[in-house]
Order: structure tokens, then C-alpha cells, then sequence
């Protein structure tokens, strides 16, 4: 198993959430990070639960110049790890602005292409490429369409990239419902009640934490055999 001291990981989306506990988690390891987000103030709290030197960076990551830019200026790294999404909105099809839907792609999948296409020359070898993906693909429940065409989007694409960029390491992690601020557009009352609900009908009875998903994305930068996978971390979710 390889390790993550002395690498420098750089994980896109990284001012809360997942982002933020992967960059947390590759930090203890030992990892050199860079956060990345589009918000300076949650960049500069983020900032100070990391060692000195940690860089932070505040991009919008939904335009592909600042993609570009970053990249040409960052250098050489080991690990890039994608997380970047808005808050999550379900609805039925019969009440979806198709504008919106179309804007939920631009951070979330063409964000990730171009970070990508940008960060892949500057990757060392033995590196690697971590996207986010979800189990709203392999199961989706009525109001999830967008949820699950994105993450259908995000599955291909980490298999093509894998091909492609060879012996560059793609992988992606498939996330049941995990408890972070991506539910924060749901009403505090509705979304205790929906992490409950779907808490109780997990096999391990409860929502996931953020920190569970960052040891997975640990995991995957670490192991070195491991290229064009979809982890699969969910409770159980796609069984019940």
C-alpha cells in the first residue's frame, strides 16, 4: 500500500462537506494539501484546522478559464480529488426548470471534465484522479432524475478517463445519502426527518458522515492496483 506523506493532494470543493473532510483526512496522513472552493471566507475558516502552509485557493470552479488558470499555477502534484456540487434539489420532472437542470451539470460534471483535462499534465506518476459519484444511479427513487443522470454521467466518465489516461488511476466513490450541508435547501425540520427516514431504512440504520466517505477517497489514492472502479459506500442502500 502506497502512502500519502510528503504527496501533495488537491481536492476541488474542499471548503466543507466531503471535500473537506478528505482534505482533513489526506492532511493526517501525512499529504501536503490544497483546498479548493468557491467561497474565500469558508476557504480561510477551512484553513485554520490545517498544519501551516496549507494552501487555499477561492475559485469558481462552474468556469473553465479559472479551471485552466489554476492549473498552469499550482505545478506538479500526486492526487486530485473532485468533489465540487451545489446543494441538492429534488423535485418530479413535471416541476423542473429545465435551465436549473441544466446548470446542475455545469459544476458538478463539466466542472470535473475540465479540472481533468487541465490537472492531468501537471500529475505525477503513480497519481491519481478521485471523482464523486452516488448510488442515486444504481437506485433512484421518484424526484431523483437529475441525481441520478449526473451520477450515471460521473460513473462513464470516470471508466472513459480510466482508458484514456492510462496509467494515470481514475476512480470515483458512489455515496448513499451522507449528513453535510449538500441537504442544507431542504427546510432543517424536513431534513431531519429525511435523514431519519432513510436512516431507518438502511441495513446499518443510519445516515453516512462525511468522514466515512474521505477514508474511502484515502483509500483509493493510496492503492495503487485500483483504476476505473466505483466504490460503493452506502449502508446498504442499493440492497433494500
Amino acid at each position: 500500500m502506497n502512502t500519502l506523506k510528503n504527496k501533495k493532494v488537491i481536492v476541488l470543493g474542499a471548503s466543507s462537506g466531503l471535500g473537506l473532510a478528505t482534505a482533513k483526512a489526506a492532511s493526517e496522513e501525512g499529504a501536503s494539501v490544497v483546498i479548493v472552493s468557491s467561497n474565500q471566507q469558508r476557504i480561510d475558516e477551512a484553513l485554520q484546522d490545517f498544519p501551516e502552509g496549507t494552501q487555499g485557493y477561492a475559485i469558481d470552479l462552474s468556469k473553465e478559464e479559472n479551471i485552466k488558470h489554476f492549473f498552469e499555477n499550482i505545478g506538479k502534484f500526486d492526487h486530485l480529488v473532485y468533489t465540487a456540487g451545489e446543494n441538492l434539489n429534488l423535485t418530479n420532472l413535471s416541476e423542473t426548470d429545465l435551465q436549473q437542470a441544466r446548470n446542475f451539470f455545469t459544476l458538478r460534471y463539466w466542472g470535473a471534465l475540465a479540472s481533468i483535462k487541465y490537472a492531468t499534465p501537471n500529475i505525477n506518476e503513480g497519481g491519481s484522479i478521485n471523482l464523486m459519484s452516488g448510488t442515486a444511479n444504481q437506485r433512484p427513487g421518484a424526484g431523483w432524475a437529475l441525481a441520478s443522470s449526473i451520477c450515471g454521467a460521473m460513473d462513464g466518465l470516470c471508466r472513459a478517463m480510466a482508458v484514456e489516461l492510462a496509467p494515470i488511476r481514475v476512480n470515483a466513490v458512489s455515496a448513499g445519502v451522507i449528513k453535510t450541508n449538500l441537504w442544507n435547501g431542504i427546510p432543517e425540520e424536513q431534513r431531519n426527518e429525511f435523514y431519519k427516514n432513510i436512516g431507518d431504512s438502511l441495513l446499518v440504520k443510519r445516515v453516512g458522515k462525511a468522514e466515512e466517505i474521505a477514508q474511502t477517497f484515502v483509500f483509493l489514492m493510496k492503492q495503487a492496483f485500483a483504476t476505473g472502479q466505483i466504490i460503493t459506500i452506502d449502508g446498504g442502500s442499493v440492497l433494500v
